[in-house]
């Protein structure tokens, strides 16, 4: 069989286009030769740790340009990136250091903390702020080429068993993921991409693949601030950005009577479909709004719904894109009709392989290239799809994944709780937020904050629930099964 290759993505666009801008910030730029001397530079550090082809490397850094010469000197190296979400708790990092048996990690200086943790639990890591100078540079055999069907990340991304799995993306899913963007957002040579989410999210992540293969330059902020945002956009030439609902609420109460300049031509829109007022405010103010529907499967979108149609279709995540195919299926697995009800499955060459080490888990998603998303929705008679249910009891709070079953599994850890059961409640702020049923033993004096407090040792602190409701039973089924829709008949009317 064939592999096929390509040249090495940074090197290709630093022969092709040196002097272009690749990443700014507010007080610097580089070209993409300039990245691509810190990138072997790097890649020269990382050689020295005994960082090579085949190994897995887990990163802990914050939005920096280091951060995004980390990625690419990895990819030099021929190793695996393995980003973690600086959100998490130090067991959660242990536990996926660990699954992906990562050589080391590196970090940087906002992450010392929970690095400093990781090494007394006996992880390899590296400040890579304070690795030394190596002259190796010259005498390394860079990768000039790349195998799309190798790996390039390993993102993880929590299930309903409560265990998060390393979801493998290679270098063709990410190039497929920009291809296809490409095809439906169109390529302009003023283009410029704000990076404000998390670049150890798939949708950080992508934008940093578009960067290079598109040669457009990326606007970079180390985190997410609505008035830095909106000046970015009307001063520095930013024309498209990404962003969850929680972000674009943010962003027009800053705006107010303001609205966007001419050039800003794509909002890309994650998380969930948006309120009806808000892609009202934002057509006001000029600022076009593209849904999206993707996973860290899919290696970001693979639908999106145009601006032309983000009336008409209100609530709709739109069409799949270019190279990728979508179906609904029922509980059999046969193809449903249009406004039929069952599971999202996608096909696409940003599909992801597999699961990391999860061959049970990988056949039970994919066959014959379809992936099953767990998803619930339908079609309507035009080919758009409106998805119902995310993941099942999955719920998003600010952007983030929240997923019960794991929430419910730290819960559990506690000597005085029983039984737990968790569900997303309405936020004003952030979109959804935890809320916990618990059933207590007894002689138990356990309370709210209590069981607030044991979970921040285990769980980021989006994932710990707002709201904790002591209850004499949880709703099970006959086959004792907990029944998470009924909780929310339990809840007090202003959260429901």
């Amino acid at each position: 069989m064939t592999v096929t290759t390509m040249p090495n993505w940074l090197k290709q666009r630093a022969a092709l286009s040196p002097q272009r801008i690749a990443v700014e910030t507010a007080d610097a730029a580089w070209t993409f030769a300039e990245l691509d001397q810190m990138a072997r530079s790097l890649a020269a550090k990382f050689f020295r740790l005994g960082i090579k082809e085949g190994k897995r490397v887990a990163i802990l850094q914050t939005n920096s340009v280091t951060m995004i010469g980390t990625y690419h000197a990895l990819s030099y190296l021929g190793a695996t990136a393995v980003p973690l979400n600086i959100r998490l708790s130090v067991p959660e990092l242990l536990w996926q250091i660990r699954d992906c048996e990562a050589l080391c990690l590196l970090y940087d200086e906002g992450c010392r903390t929970q690095a400093e943790a990781l090494e007394k639990e006996g992880i390899k890591a590296y400040h890579i702020q304070s690795l030394d100078e190596s002259d190796l540079a010259e005498s390394i055999n860079f990768k000039d080429e790349l195998a799309l069907d190798e790996p390039h990340t390993i993102i993880y991304t929590s299930g309903t068993t409560g265990r998060p799995k390393g979801v493998i993306l290679t270098y063709g899913n990410h190039w497929w993921s920009a291809v296809g963007s490409a095809l439906n957002l169109g390529l302009n040579m003023n283009d410029k991409w704000l990076l404000c989410l998390p670049m150890f999210h798939v949708s950080g992540l992508s934008i940093l693949m578009k960067n290079v293969i598109y040669g457009m330059p990326i606007y970079l902020q180390s985190k997410f601030n609505a008035s830095e945002v909106n000046q970015v956009i009307r001063e520095r030439g930013v024309t498209m950005m990404s962003a969850v609902s929680a972000m674009v609420t943010k962003l027009l109460d800053d705006l107010k009577e303001k609205a966007y300049p001419e050039h800003f031509r794509c909002l890309l829109l994650g998380g969930g479909p948006a309120p009806l007022p808000m892609l009202e405010e934002c057509r006001d103010k000029g600022i076009p709004v593209f849904q999206t529907y993707g996973l860290s499967e899919t290696a970001s979108q693979i639908v999106t719904l145009s601006p032309e149609y983000m009336f008409e279709k209100l609530g709709s995540a739109g069409k799949p894109l270019f190279p990728a195919q979508i179906r609904i299926i029922d509980e059999e697995g046969s193809e449903l009709n249009a406004m039929e009800e069952g599971e999202i499955i996608v096909k696409g060459p940003n599909v992801t392989p597999g699961y990391w080490h999860r061959p049970s888990e990988t056949n039970s998603v994919l066959a014959n290239g379809w992936l099953k998303t767990g998803d619930i929705g339908y079609l309507d008679h035009d080919g758009f799809l409106y998805v119902l249910d995310r993941r099942k009891d999955m719920f998003i709070s600010g952007g983030e994944n929240v997923y019960p079953a794991e929430v419910e599994a730290a819960l559990l850890a506690h000597p005085d709780i029983a039984e737990a059961g968790v569900i997303g409640v309405h936020d004003d702020e952030w979109g959804k937020v935890p809320a916990a049923f618990i059933r207590v033993r007894p002689s138990s004096d356990i309370t709210e904050s209590d069981v607030q407090m044991f979970l921040r040792d285990h769980l980021a602190g989006y994932k710990i629930p707002k709201y904790v409701f002591f209850v004499d039973e949880l709703p099970r089924n006959a086959s004792g099964k907990l029944l998470r829709r009924l909780l929310i008949e339990r809840l007090p009317g202003n959260l429901r």
